[in-house]
Order: structure tokens, then sequence, then C-alpha cells
């Protein structure tokens, strides 16, 4: 193994999908297992499962419509 290699001509990973930021989300209880049983379904990881729900929201520009009680 050398001690030092050269990248200075090296290029992106043009297969290399847009990477994924970590942040902290609380859901409730009722909202994990929806998609956790999803999952099972699917084959699909849960947390892929809900991010590609909230991208498909974004992409078609989705407004939550909710009413509040008096």
């Amino acid at each position: 193994m050398k001690k030092h290699y050269d990248f200075s001509k090296s290029k992106p990973n043009p297969y290399l999908r847009a990477r994924k930021k970590q942040i902290t989300i609380r859901l409730d209880g009722e909202t994990i297992e929806y998609f956790k049983g999803l999952a099972e379904g699917t084959g699909i990881p849960y947390q892929n499962l809900i991010n590609l729900y909230l991208r498909d929201c974004a992409a078609e520009k989705k407004r939550l419509r909710m009413k509040w009680a008096a």
C-alpha cells in the first residue's frame, strides 16, 4: 500500500445518487407502524418509504388540508 495517492485527476462517481442528509424527526408510533407494515409488504426499508412519500409530496407540491375544530 502506498503512503500517498494522487487523486488530482480523479472524477466524481457518476453513479452515486444524491446524498441524503441525516436529521432527527419525531413521528408518532402509529405512523411508524404504518410505514413498517408497508415495508414488510414491499421489502423496502420503512425509512426509504417515508422518504419516497415525502419526495412525492414535494414533487407534486401537495398542500396539507386540515380543519381545526373550534
